[in-house]
């Protein structure tokens, strides 16, 4: 037993190891004080860290992907809590086929859908808008919101939901103060996933993006294909450390394990 013990931990050790190392690199090449990619460096700089900030591009870039991310999360989570309801709760002639149909854009590569939707907002004069990069969006998320709503309205007991409506409640009362509060935990995790993917979406949006409407991925894209400088490694490190904060404020106040098993 003990043998299995320190092997599973030796095994973990290196999983953990093998994950966190591309960001260690990243975060180390980001401080280098060179003009190109290096590892060691001869000294620790800010250099491109400020760099950051003589280049607006980035952080407008920026605003776009997290303004583009919270509209997409929104929409995606208002498709998904009533979808998940229906699908949960009640049995009806094509509920597979629409449950298939909302989850269907997993199965497609994004860059297939990339394609698709070029083609498609070409010929009806959407190409390039900020509309159409988020309605692209909301079809690429709304499977990651609905599969931990559905997690959270799957076998939900609705005998406080008919108790409420006896005693005189609208269901919309019903829902707001008994449904909504019971799937939740469900909810919000189905809006951090769908936002997270869209804010880190790439294969798609290089499609469907303008220059207008470059998200912050995309805009690294064209830098790197560009140049070699440590500028993106300096953004990447950057948006790790807010990425670290933000979990460990969600798991402090609410708790990580809620957020991604989708149940209270």
């Amino acid at each position: 037993m003990q043998k299995l013990g320190l092997t599973a931990l030796i095994f973990h050790a290196i999983f953990v190891i093998f994950i966190l190392a591309p960001l260690v690199m990243v975060v180390a090449v980001s401080f280098t004080d060179k003009g190109y990619l290096s590892l060691p460096t001869d000294g620790l700089s800010l250099r491109w860290f400020y760099a950051i900030l003589d280049n607006p591009d980035f952080i407008d870039a920026f605003w776009m992907s997290l303004w583009l991310a919270f509209i997409s999360a929104s929409i995606a989570v208002i498709i998904s809590v009533p979808a998940a309801l229906a699908i949960a709760r009640h049995k009806f002639p094509g509920r597979d086929t629409i449950s298939a149909f909302l989850l269907s854009p997993l199965m497609i590569p994004h860059l297939v859908l990339g394609v698709a939707f070029l083609q498609f907002y070409s010929s009806i004069g959407l190409g390039g808008s900020f509309f159409g990069l988020a309605a692209a969006h909301v079809i690429l998320i709304t499977p990651y919101s609905l599969r931990l709503a559905l997690a959270s309205a799957t076998g939900l007991s609705t005998d406080a939901e008919n108790a409420a409506l006896t005693l005189g409640a609208s269901k919309f009362t019903v829902f707001r103060r008994i449904t909504l509060p019971l799937i939740l935990p469900g909810v919000a995790g189905g809006w951090i996933l769908a936002f997270i993917t869209s804010f880190d979406e790439l294969t798609m949006s290089v499609f469907v993006a303008s220059p207008a409407t470059q998200t912050l991925p995309v805009k690294m894209y064209h830098h790197i294909t560009q140049t070699i400088d440590p500028l993106i490694a300096s953004i990447s490190t950057v948006l790790i450390v807010l990425t670290f904060i933000v979990m460990l404020i969600l798991d402090r106040f609410y708790g990580l394990d809620k957020i991604f098993i989708g149940k209270g």
